[in-house]
């Protein structure tokens, strides 16, 4: 198998695979539509490429200098994704088009890195394929990355605007709401004890 398909099945997995991101996404495409959650689907893929990059480029060599660096981004990130939860948990099961609830970019670039599933990812891929090393290479995994990456997130909210049928249902955003927010606290507390 070539280094290229490795690359593709690495990055497809990593990204489809359900997640914090993942979970916010679905919900923000169930809350909004799909049109409404592109900008968080924007932020959290580009906010991968460039902590993929920054990974590659050398950060985690930097970082590691400083041991208490992943102890603050463990507790960062499970305070922020559990914040996030809260919010989708708590939200109104009507569905408002106010300006400051919809999703934006800034939260999806952020989300992923506070996300510790992302820099597992990022740390795991750029090791497996020996991409320190080589900057043409590393430029070919963020590429492929980038592209299997938005599609994967896109998927999420497809699907979530595909279950808009619940604001239909008596009760069925508020319990989603709270299935979703729940969901997300328990993934950012499990990815917190986990390491």
């Amino acid at each position: 198998m070539s280094i290229f398909i490795a690359m593709c099945f690495f990055s497809l997995s990593m990204s489809i695979s359900p997640g914090p991101v993942n979970l916010t996404i679905l919900s923000s495409g169930v809350n909004y539509g799909l049109k409404r959650a592109f900008p968080l689907v924007s932020g959290a893929t580009i906010g991968f490429t460039f902590l993929l990059t920054a990974v590659g480029l050398g950060i985690s060599n930097l970082v590691s200098q400083v041991p208490i660096f992943y102890e603050l981004l463990r507790y960062a990130g499970t305070a922020y994704m559990s914040y996030i939860g809260y919010k989708i948990m708590v939200s109104r099961p009507e569905i408002e088009f106010k300006e400051e609830h919809l999703p934006r970019f800034r939260h999806g670039f952020l989300m992923q890195w506070l996300n510790p599933k992302a820099w597992i990812a990022c740390l795991s891929g750029v090791s497996a394929f020996g991409l320190n090393s080589s900057r043409s290479m590393l430029l070919v995994f963020v590429c492929i990355y980038f592209l299997i990456c938005y599609l994967s997130l896109a998927a999420w909210a497809l699907l979530g605007s595909r279950m808009q049928f619940l604001t239909k249902v008596k009760n069925g955003m508020k319990v989603f709401n709270g299935v979703m927010g729940g969901s997300l606290i328990l993934v950012a507390v499990y990815l917190l004890l986990s390491n």
